[in-house]
């Protein structure tokens, strides 16, 4: 018996290493801490992706008439995102679902198909929790400090886009075009000075345009 519970607490102790490991544990463990302190109300705007949402610290002055929650995480992807779904998404029972995730996958060798099979993924996923909970996913934007991947990015957008206009209660909004100067080249001045983050400037030029499809 001793020794059984020898091997039990071993592998408690395995479980729980392993599980600190893994990528993004501890921003999801200040997310489920932030939960046990005052749990988000029910029926808010639930932001979750990358860390474009991450930085967006000041989000809820963004869009004053919505109560937005901000689970946005680090640099992750989508394989992320699906990974903890169950703790970043399905405890909180939103009207509405707003993503931004994809860009950190091509880094990682994704091709733009391999994206949005990973969007696809992820929607269905979340419909096996919110069948009818409206889905909004933002598209990929063109950061200068990643411009060697713009014709993925381009391709997968569209395809996004297309694949999105036969799903039921699922927008795609495009915030890409917007982040060009008239000569097609890519507004600096919206991002800090990494290239990688928008500024204040950025988001500001974000909200006008997912302002209208906000519920």
């Amino acid at each position: 018996m001793k020794k059984l519970s020898l091997i039990l607490l071993f592998l408690t102790a395995f479980i729980t290493l392993k599980a600190q490991d893994a990528p993004f544990y501890n921003e999801i463990r200040n997310f489920k801490k932030q939960d046990s302190i005052q749990f988000p109300p029910k029926k808010a705007i639930l932001f979750v992706g990358s860390s474009t949402f991450t930085n967006w610290k000041d989000v809820q002055t963004y869009f004053p008439n919505h109560v937005i929650i901000n689970r946005g995480f680090g640099g992750s992807s989508l394989p992320h995102v699906i990974n903890y779904a169950p703790d970043i998404i399905f405890p909180y029972h939103p009207k509405q679902i707003v993503i931004y995730c994809g860009e950190n996958d091509f880094t990682g060798g994704a091709t733009a198909q391999v994206v949005v099979d990973r969007v696809k993924q992820l929607i269905d996923l979340i419909r096996t929790k919110y069948p009818k909970v409206p889905l909004v996913y933002i598209s990929i934007k063109p950061s200068p400090s990643r411009e060697k991947y713009m014709p993925q990015m381009v391709e997968a957008n569209k395809v996004i886009a297309e694949m999105t206009k036969k799903l039921k209660r699922v927008t795609f909004v495009n915030t890409y075009d917007a982040m060009f100067n008239p000569d097609g080249t890519i507004m600096t001045d919206i991002f800090l000075k990494d290239n990688l983050h928008m500024n204040a400037k950025g988001y500001a030029i974000w909200q006008k345009i997912m302002e209208p499809y906000l519920k």
